[in-house]
């Protein structure tokens, strides 16, 4: 039976803020002091590296200046993936799971993300799937959803962005994810209106709780 799961809606906090608290819960977590915890959080405009090859910093377009102009914070996360956005009108969750003893298997938790995000999307009538060889959910070829994980001893962190009502400018960047020949949308882009935030987060908490009960 998995550990009852709690929820903590941070609201918009620095990524570097989100960063520590996640190091700071793992360790919780591993000593058995707290159950499993989602983080949902929003960040303010941050572009954030990975572990593969130089993170893909090679894969930032935009010179230094139009960053800082732009108010985009560059970071370190630690997790698997390349390089990624994030910003206001998107949710970010970190899950601090712990996947023993029934769930150790990498393959299979980044699948189960995957599809908390494509019952999300059904729920307001988007088709989403997968791509064969690629992590993230997708709408018509393009990425709705961008998964990087870090799991350290079976133990979760990072986690996964869901494009609500983001920027989608922000992106051009950057090659999102080091895949060139791909776009990136939005729910609002795709439904053609705004959607509320909160009530999104509700529909994640919901699938969340069913794909990993």
């Amino acid at each position: 039976m998995r550990s009852r799961l709690e929820i903590r809606r941070l609201g918009r906090m620095p990524y570097a803020e989100a960063l520590a608290m996640q190091r700071e819960l793992v360790e919780e977590r591993r000593a058995g002091r707290i159950g499993d915890v989602l983080l949902l959080v929003e960040h303010p405009h941050v572009l954030t590296l990975g572990v593969r090859g130089d993170g893909g910093r090679s894969h930032i377009l935009a010179p230094a200046e139009r960053l800082i102009a732009l108010e985009v914070a560059v970071h370190e996360a630690g997790r698997g993936g390349d390089i990624t956005y994030h910003g206001p009108g998107q949710i970010v969750g970190y899950p601090i799971l712990d996947l023993k003893p029934d769930r150790c298997d990498v393959h299979r938790y980044v699948r189960d993300l995957e599809e908390v995000l494509i019952r999300v999307a059904a729920d307001y009538g988007i088709e989403a799937g997968r791509v064969v060889g690629l992590t993230g959910v997708w709408v018509d070829g393009e990425k709705l959803a961008a998964i990087g994980v870090r799991i350290a001893r079976w133990i979760t962190s990072h986690g996964f962005a869901l494009n609500v009502s983001t920027d989608l400018d922000f992106f051009k960047l950057i090659v999102p994810c080091g895949i060139v020949d791909r776009g990136v949308t939005s729910l609002a882009t795709l439904l053609g209106r705004p959607l509320d935030a909160r009530d999104v987060e509700d529909h994640v908490i919901d699938h969340f709780a069913e794909v990993f009960a």
